[in-house]
């Protein structure tokens, strides 16, 4: 373990060297973490279940054994020695186990399939005695106990009727007192005239000596040594470079690859009931930011399963763009998050998940934005789910930048500048509110889900990029403009179906249908000259088609992500002789590529490299507006390639 937390640390300091060396290209990258694709989020899992026995084949309870792969959970086996870890998504897992007292076996790498329990065995020795050694600078009881090996310990005392003198005593435990090695402070007093006039010490105080401190000391550094020594630890390290390009030129060019980022996460298990992990990522450049964030999640099953967290995160612009500077308030933007849900199983097949997000933005007039929300789940029957629920959410311009992703999105710090679509506006949060109601059947390695929602969106957010404002520098790849488009109302259905395609290949593919009507807001002009198409005077209907495609080649340890969504809404730049509301089908993609490295594996760590390109802008969640992703304007593709070092 001591050599595991030197090469962290040992880690974690190169990865800040790395992103401390100043980017040699003035663009700005642009991008967001990758979504995940609107209402799928999961598909059939697999199981893991297994015995733990020692030498004697004696079943051993109490351990604690951590699963490592596609999502870490952990687990402690029962008085038979047994453990399990359900609801696993699909691949390969690294089996840690530990218990204090034994010796720690080497990891295990079990495959998980889709609907199958894969089974594993752990054998455990206990830890050989080792000899008590006497430590420095520690005094010895007054009793005159004193720590030594058996046979001097067995010794008999000197008869004290000797007439040798006691400094005389030759004995083998005279000498081992008299050659220990002493502290400093070990024979030190404490006089009754410490204390001086102002009033006596208490009565036999002087005979204290600092061996009290010594022993005040040993407890918390033995605590210490204990929490890092016994805790199963599990983490992840990434030093990633980052690039934007919206033309095959610009995807060869060498200014475009000039954004290191560096990512470090740490978290482990409290007891068998609960996780926690703390996540940082920092970059720098002509941007300078970095994002911290904590987290706090019960694990299933629990009546009451809490879901806490906290992150802030701070971006300083450097460069020379007129409108990054414009709108930076005093050279720095600043962003707090807290949230806290709690799901209430009243009875086991009824339960409210109820909660808020609370966000500050610095750089918004109104700087408090909070967003509750609240749903019921029924299970009238095992693998039906009947849910219901009304969410309240306020999103900040630029609030993708600052926000931890989401379970398939790249933790990047802040990377891309913003600025007001008109300058001296200041920035107005969105506001959207929706009800809806879902229905969710399990069928064998398949899941069917259809929804029906209502919603309503104030101040609607227009992202452009690579704007070209009147009198007014050309917006960079890493640069955009934000404004308000207006007020509307949506209503509308979706089906989705999440499956098994194939041995090796996990898919879903979700269509929704929406009637929406977009009150433009009364000043309209920039969006009129960069992007009529986000202007919708007219009620319209919109069509949404998103697949997710994910597989997992063993053979060669690589894995593989592909989100690609088409819709008739996609705002896009201006066009000769376009009125208002004409827009078209366009698309977004998200592709992932993770390759292990096998070569580079040692102990329980993995090593694997990351590439990714992309051109979605935000989250894909429930409870967002449907305009959202469709009133971004030219979002410019980002590439993500390093690599990334499990542990």
């Amino acid at each position: 373990m001591r050599a595991a937390t030197r090469f962290l640390a040992s880690a974690a300091v190169g990865s800040l060297l790395v992103v401390s060396v100043p980017a040699t290209s003035q663009a700005q990258a642009a991008g967001s973490p990758a979504p995940r694709a609107a209402g799928v989020t999961s598909f059939a899992a697999g199981s893991i279940s297994g015995v733990v026995q020692d030498e004697g084949g004696h079943p051993v309870p109490g351990v604690v054994i951590s699963a490592l792969g596609a999502s870490t959970t952990v687990a402690v086996t029962d008085r038979n020695g047994s453990f399990e870890f359900g609801a696993l998504a699909p691949g390969p897992y690294l089996l840690r186990a530990h218990l204090s007292g034994y010796v720690t076996p080497r990891p295990q790498m079990v495959q998980v399939a889709s609907s199958v329990r894969a089974t594993s065995s752990i054998a455990l020795r206990k830890a050989g005695s080792s000899p008590t050694v006497l430590a420095a600078g520690v005094g010895i009881p007054g009793d005159g106990d004193v720590s030594l090996p058996l046979d001097a310990a067995a010794e008999p005392e000197a008869d004290a009727s000797s007439s040798e003198a006691p400094e005389d005593d030759h004995s083998e435990r005279a000498w081992r007192i008299r050659h220990a090695r002493v502290g400093v402070l070990k024979d030190a007093l404490i006089g009754d005239d410490f204390f001086g006039d102002a009033g006596g010490a208490p009565a036999g105080w002087g005979a204290v000596t600092a061996d009290v401190l010594g022993r005040a000391m040993e407890s918390p550094a033995r605590a210490a040594t204990s929490f890092f020594v016994d805790t199963p630890f599990s983490g992840q390290v990434n030093l990633l470079t980052t690039g934007s390009f919206n033309t095959p030129e610009q995807l060869f060019s060498v200014d475009n690859l000039s954004r290191n980022s560096a990512f470090v996460s740490v978290g482990a298990p409290l007891g068998d009931q609960a996780d926690w992990a703390i996540r940082g990522a920092l970059t720098q450049a002509d941007i300078s930011s970095w994002i911290l964030a904590g987290s706090y999640t019960t694990r299933a099953p629990a009546r009451h399963r809490y879901d806490v967290g906290l992150s802030y995160s701070t971006q300083r612009y450097d460069g020379g763009n007129v409108l990054t500077l414009r709108d930076v308030t005093e050279g720095s933007r600043n962003v707090g998050t807290v949230y806290g849900y709690d799901s209430f199983a009243i009875v086991p097949a009824v339960t409210v998940t109820y909660g808020a997000a609370y966000a500050r933005y610095d750089y918004l007039n109104g700087q408090s934005l909070l967003s509750p929300k609240v749903d019921v789940t029924l299970v009238p029957v095992d693998k039906l789910r009947v849910s219901a629920g009304i969410a309240r959410r306020a999103l900040a311009p630029g609030a993708e930048e600052f926000l931890p992703p989401g379970d398939t999105g790249i933790w990047l710090p802040p990377q891309r500048t913003f600025s007001s679509l008109q300058d001296g506006k200041p920035f107005q949060a969105e506001r959207s509110t929706q009800a809806e109601v879902a229905v969710e059947r399990d069928l064998g390695a398949s899941t069917l889900a259809v929804r029906a929602f209502h919603q309503h969106v104030d101040d609607q957010l227009v992202t452009i990029f690579g704007a070209d404002l009147p009198g007014q520098p050309a917006a960079k790849l890493g640069h955009y403009v934000v404004g308000n488009a207006g007020s509307g109302d949506a209503s509308g259905c979706s089906a989705a179906i999440r499956t098994m395609i194939a041995g090796r290949i996990r898919g879903s593919i979700e269509y929704s249908l929406a009637n929406a009507e977009l009150a433009p807001t009364r000043d309209v002009r920039y969006l009129m000259l960069l992007a009529p198409s986000s202007l919708r005077p007219a009620p319209e209907r919109l069509q949404n088609l998103a697949t997710t495609i994910e597989t997992e080649v063993p053979e060669t340890s690589t894995r593989i992500l592909i989100l690609y969504r088409v819709s008739n809404g996609f705002a896009h730049p201006a066009r000769p002789n376009e009125t208002a509301g004409n827009s078209g089908f366009d698309a977004r993609f998200d592709v992932q590529v993770r390759q292990s490295l096998p070569f580079m594996n040692f102990s329980n760590a993995r090593w694997e490299m990351l590439l990714a390109v992309r051109n979605f802008f935000r989250e894909a969640g429930t409870d967002q507006s449907v305009y959202d992703e469709l009133m971004v304007v030219q979002p410019p593709k980002r590439v993500v390639g390093g690599v990334t070092l499990r542990f």
